[in-house]
């Protein structure tokens, strides 16, 4: 039996239209033993970084990706009436990390550029991002079968030899075979299944093309079509009895590697061709560390080039501790960091003197103390700087600042820098409800602006 990889998967967030779950789809693979699976749900990547926790968790390679729309003529073209409210289906698969920061690119213009009905790419968006790309050509709603359909082989042809010009032999004829047991679904699907397939293997030997097979699943296992033709209702406003509403053949559920290796006996290198692109697909790491802006500090306070003229690693190793110094990420971070500590500590002090007065009490300092130096540890002094600027910002410009709400109430550091005006120290409030060494995350304060003044506020952060 040829291995087979899912190239053309609808989860839940193909909106009203698919009916499988992440999880439900991964696991599915995985009972099946594959290696591999395709997440593509139309003009979206909601369910993106989903199923590739899952798949990681799961030992399958997510390999990211969308049925994107292509409109016809241009994404900006929103007047001409029918012909291109939604464009031409076409699988957009990322085959690397850059291939996947080309693909955000395309789904956001969509929406942000293209939207009409549907969000819609074009060509030219397609060839300036192309980099790092795998592309399919989708179900009937592609444009090469379109032009199949439509008696427009010239057309076709067209179609290819721009694809290949782009993409290589990261392009590929995706054939489709939905042989349904409802006459109507045989005659307006599978029976055009039958003619654009036909036609796809001369095409693909024609223009030097591999071909792969899909499934276009929408549903995990084939009792589940009835509950999606419920779902197709709900997104159509249509009743069950109608017999005009839209309708899917049943045949698009998770079918298993031995159902698509019977599917596909004819076309053996279509199978194989999905394992081609599962191997050409890298493993790449969507999560990454919070990259903070750098805040300006005062020069006479000291400057990032003097701190690695006093500060060796020894003496930051010593500092931080291994742990917190590889945590923050070495060196070069650790040092910004310990300029930043300095300066938040400075600033809290002075802070401290109206708070609290002079000499402080024992408390006052083992807590002041105890703060920064979790603060410091935890690679967060820069949060701290930037938010203490922005908000002691709007108290100059007049604008209405809350007390403080939420555990941010619970720093005494964010009650001298101004941050806070609530005592922690008189009410009790616990710093380790805000941060914690113990529950490593970003910290979050939650501040109230009034409504007048917000606008200022966002126009001087920004």
């Amino acid at each position: 039996m040829i291995p087979f990889t899912h190239l053309h998967v609808h989860s839940q967030y193909s909106i009203l239209d698919g009916a499988a779950s992440v999880r439900g789809l991964i696991a599915k693979a995985k009972g099946d033993g594959m290696t591999a699976l395709a997440l593509t749900d139309h003009g979206n990547m909601f369910g993106a970084k989903e199923f590739y926790d899952v798949c990681k968790k799961e030992g399958i390679k997510p390999i990211l990706g969308c049925e994107t729309y292509v409109a016809e003529t241009s994404r900006h073209n929103k007047k001409d009436a029918k012909v291109d409210r939604s464009g031409y289906h076409l699988i957009v698969l990322a085959k690397n990390l850059v291939g996947y920061r080309n693909l955000l690119k395309l789904v956001s213009a969509a929406y942000t550029e293209g939207f009409y009905y549907k969000p819609r790419i074009d060509k030219e968006l397609l060839e300036k991002y192309h980099e790092g790309l795998i592309i399919s050509s989708a179900c009937l709603g592609g444009e090469v079968p379109q032009h199949i359909m439509d008696g427009h082989l010239a057309e076709a042809d067209q179609t290819i030899q721009w694809f290949k010009s782009i993409f290589g032999d990261d392009f590929y004829l995706e054939l489709q075979r939905h042989p349904s047991e409802l006459q109507e679904m045989r005659q307006n699907v599978y029976e055009n299944q039958v003619l654009v397939n036909k036609q796809m293997l001369e095409l693909a030997q024609k223009h030097g093309v591999k071909l792969i097979c899909t499934n276009d699943i929408h549903f995990i296992n084939q009792e589940d079509a009835d509950a999606h033709d419920l779902l197709i209702c709900l997104n159509t406003g249509k009743d069950l009895d109608d017999p005009t509403r839209m309708r899917y053949t049943k045949q698009e559920w998770f079918k298993t590697t031995s159902e698509m290796n019977q599917l596909f006996a004819d076309v053996p290198e279509a199978l194989s061709n999905t394992q081609e692109i599962n191997e050409k697909v890298e493993l790449y790491e969507l999560n990454s560390s919070p990259i903070m802006p750098i805040f300006p500090i005062p020069e006479e306070f000291g400057k990032e080039e003097d701190y690695r003229a006093r500060f060796t690693e020894e003496m930051l190793l010593e500092e931080f501790t291994e742990q917190w110094y590889n945590s923050i990420g070495g060196y070069d971070k650790v040092i910004r960091v310990k300029l930043e500590a300095d300066y938040l500590a400075h600033l809290t002090w002075e802070g401290a003197k109206p708070r609290y007065g002079e000499p402080f009490s024992d408390d006052v300092r083992e807590r002041i103390e105890f703060e920064l130096s979790t603060i410091k540890k935890m690679g967060f002094p820069g949060y701290f700087l930037i938010t203490q600027d922005f908000i002691n910002e709007a108290r100059r410009m007049d604008v209405l600042v809350g007390p403080g709400r939420g555990s941010a109430a619970g720093s005494v550091v964010s009650y001298c820098t101004g941050i806070t005006n609530i005592d922690p120290m008189k009410y009790d409030l616990l710093f380790e409800r805000f941060l914690n060494p113990d529950r490593i995350s970003m910290p979050d304060v939650d501040i109230d602006f009034d409504d007048d003044g917000r606008q200022k506020v966002l126009e001087y952060v920004t």
